[in-house]
C-alpha cells in the first residue's frame, strides 16, 4: 500500500454527520484532518467499486477512483482536486489497521465540482443525484469549516486549543527567571502619576499598590491571551498587591519582553499626547480595540481601586 515510514497514525477519532450522511473521519499526529475513503464514497452515494450505469471514464485518468472519473466532469476538475484524489492518506487506525482517506477539503471542492457540472447543464441523468448530495453536504460545511467540523467530531479542538496555548507560551515564557533589569521607562510611570494628579515621586519613594492595578490593565492585559495567566501562575501574590518577583522577569529575551517594550512605547505616546484622563483611556480604548471598558474616571471605578485611589491621595496630603 505504501512504505511504512509514510503510514502515519491517527491520533483522534469521530463521526461527522453531514445531511444525513455520517463520515468517518480522524485527526493524525501531522495535524492532518483525513476522511476515510469508504466515508468519501458513501458521501457521494457510491460503492468503492461503483459507476453509475452510462457513465462513460475517462481513459488518461485512470487513478482517479470510480465516483469523479466521468468524462463530463474532467474539465471541472482542477490541479488542487486531483492532487488530493490521486494521493490518498494511509494512516493506521486504533486497531492497528492501515486505513486509506483523503485530506479532509476535498469535500467541500468535490461538490464545488457536481454543483458546477450542474450549472452548465453537462451532467447526466445518472449524475443528478450526485449534485444534490452536493447541494447537501456543502450546506454544512465550507472549505475552511470541514476543518473545525472534523475537529469537533474527534474530539481534537480542545487539544488543539491546548497545543496551540502552550506553544505561544514557550514563546513569551522563559524557562529560567531572568535577572532584574529596568523594562518600564521611568516616562510612564511619570505619565501615569501625571494623568492621575498625583505627585511624582511620591514622598517615600514607592509607588502605591494602585498602580500595579494600571500596570496589568494597559500592559500586561494586552499581551496575547494566556500570557498574563500563565505569569500570574509562576510569580503568584506573597502578600496583597506584592509578588516576589517582576512579571517581566519571567517573559522571554527574544518575543515577550520585545513584545512587552514595543507596547510600552505605544502607551506611553498616547498617555503624552493625552491632557487628561479620560482622553487617554479614549485614546487607549480606540488604539487597542477595548469596547467594553468605562471610562474611568473616579465615580467609574471598581470600589476596590476606588479604595486604593483614596489611600494614596491622603498619603499625598
Amino acid at each position: 500500500m505504501t512504505e511504512e515510514h509514510n503510514i502515519l497514525n491517527a491520533t483522534h477519532f469521530g463521526k461527522l454527520n453531514l445531511g444525513e450522511k455520517e463520515l468517518t473521519c480522524a485527526v493524525l499526529e501531522d495535524g492532518s484532518r483525513v476522511i476515510s475513503r469508504s466515508a468519501v464514497f458513501r458521501a457521494f452515494g457510491r460503492t468503492k467499486r461503483g459507476r453509475k450505469k452510462g457513465e462513460i471514464r475517462v481513459a488518461n485518468m485512470p487513478e482517479l477512483p470510480s465516483f469523479i472519473d466521468a468524462n463530463n466532469l474532467t474539465k471541472y476538475i482542477t490541479g488542487e482536486v486531483r492532487n488530493l484524489l490521486i494521493n490518498p492518506v494511509v494512516y493506521k487506525a486504533k486497531n492497528g489497521k492501515e486505513v486509506e482517506g483523503y485530506k479532509a477539503e476535498l469535500i467541500p471542492l468535490m461538490c464545488d465540482v457536481y454543483l458546477s457540472a450542474r450549472m452548465d447543464g453537462v451532467l447526466t441523468k445518472q449524475q443528478e443525484n450526485l449534485a444534490i448530495a452536493s447541494e447537501i453536504l456543502v450546506r454544512s460545511l465550507s472549505k475552511l469549516g470541514i476543518v473545525a467540523l472534523v475537529d469537533e467530531a474527534t474530539g481534537y479542538q480542545a487539544d488543539r486549543d491546548r497545543d496551540e496555548l502552550q506553544k505561544l507560551l514557550s514563546k513569551y515564557i522563559s524557562k529560567e527567571l531572568l535577572p532584574w533589569t529596568k523594562r518600564f521607562p521611568d516616562e510612564f510611570y511619570q505619565e501615569l502619576f501625571r494623568l492621575r494628579g498625583w505627585n511624582y515621586p511620591t514622598p517615600s519613594g514607592q509607588r502605591p499598590g494602585i498602580v500595579g492595578h494600571y500596570t496589568n490593565q494597559f500592559v500586561y492585559d494586552h499581551l496575547p491571551q494566556g500570557v498574563k495567566d500563565e505569569l500570574q501562575k509562576n510569580n503568584p501574590s506573597v502578600s496583597p498587591g506584592r509578588r516576589k518577583w517582576k512579571h517581566h522577569q519571567f517573559l522571554t529575551v527574544d518575543i515577550g519582553n520585545v513584545h512587552l517594550e514595543k507596547h510600552l512605547i505605544k502607551v506611553i505616546t498616547l498617555m503624552q499626547a493625552s491632557d487628561t484622563w479620560n482622553e487617554f483611556i479614549k485614546k487607549f480604548n480606540r488604539v487597542f480595540g477595548v469596547i467594553d471598558q468605562l471610562e474611568l474616571d473616579f465615580e467609574k471605578m471598581p470600589k476596590l481601586v476606588k479604595i486604593k485611589e483614596a489611600q494614596h491621595l491622603q498619603k499625598q496630603e
